[in-house]
């Protein structure tokens, strides 16, 4: 069982949202001074997906994420939770480039990986919420994509997949090879072992640019964008509070109900 798990760096979400800056000129979070990134936590759970499967019927793991600069911390994660190569794919080229552009890259280094049966996504990232390129990849490929999963197993040559729904969930099944992106409801990702983590300090990552996988340079960054950012801002929150002021918990019940049914809230 061969598997590749796409990962995404992004910013700490614990930070204070406060502490975030935005540089308006260039519709960008300036990064905020003394906090690392963090491995995006939905892929976090597809990592995990793919750990599960390994430990049931053994086989390969390959992260691959796009970016450079790419923090230690979350580069070695990945290995140490139990991936067996990690593969880093940047280039000046991919600079400004979205989510359909971050797919061609992607799926650019899945063909030259070659060897697959299942490749996991996370169902969005925590920096965009878009959720675009799982199913990008898959539709690149020419493989099925399946979304939202909650558990992932393998039965023969096909995968069987309980997908989240709004309402309830719903299990299906797909050939492989196959794209499958992981909700949350997967459950929390182990944390790396010790002998993970000291493993992964002298494990080196595979680099390739955008000659290595034969990439259109017309295809990915500004030149090869579909979207367009106009703005990028922190939303203004403004709050109102309003006294009930009576003589006992009663009457101030009272007033709050009459006060609630004249703006038509009941």
């Amino acid at each position: 069982m061969d598997m590749i798990v796409c990962v995404k760096e992004v910013p700490d979400l614990e930070t204070a949202l406060v502490n975030f800056k935005i540089d308006s000129e260039t519709n960008r979070v300036i990064p905020v001074a003394g906090v690392s990134p963090v491995l995006n936590g939905f892929d976090e759970q597809a990592l995990e997906a793919a750990l599960r499967i390994k430990d049931a019927h053994g086989g390969k793991i390959t992260v691959l994420m796009l970016g450079k600069d790419l923090a230690a911390n979350v580069i070695k994660k990945t290995l140490a939770m139990g991936a067996d190569e990690l593969v880093i794919v940047w280039d000046d080229a991919f600079e400004g480039g979205d989510s359909y552009c971050t797919a061609q890259a992607l799926a650019a280094a899945i063909r030259k990986i070659g060897k697959y049966d299942l490749i996991f996504c996370g169902r969005q990232a925590a920096d965009t919420d878009a959720g675009q390129v799982g199913p990008g990849v898959a539709e690149l490929i020419g493989i099925p994509c399946v979304t939202f999963a909650k558990s992932v197993s393998v039965a023969g040559e096909k995968v069987k997949v309980e997908r989240s729904l709004l309402n309830g969930h719903e299990v299906v099944e797909a050939p492989m090879p196959c794209v499958v992106t992981v909700s949350n409801e997967l459950g929390k990702p182990r944390y790396p072992s010790l002998r993970g983590t000291m493993a992964a300090r002298t494990k080196q990552p595979t680099q390739w640019n955008a000659r290595d996988l034969a990439i259109d340079p017309s295809k990915v960054g500004v030149a090869g964008a579909r979207t367009k950012l106009l703005r990028l801002f922190a939303p203004e929150r403004v709050s109102q509070c309003e006294i009930v002021a009576a003589d006992t918990p009663a009457d101030a019940g009272k007033k709050l109900a009459l006060m609630l049914r004249e703006a038509k809230v009941i």
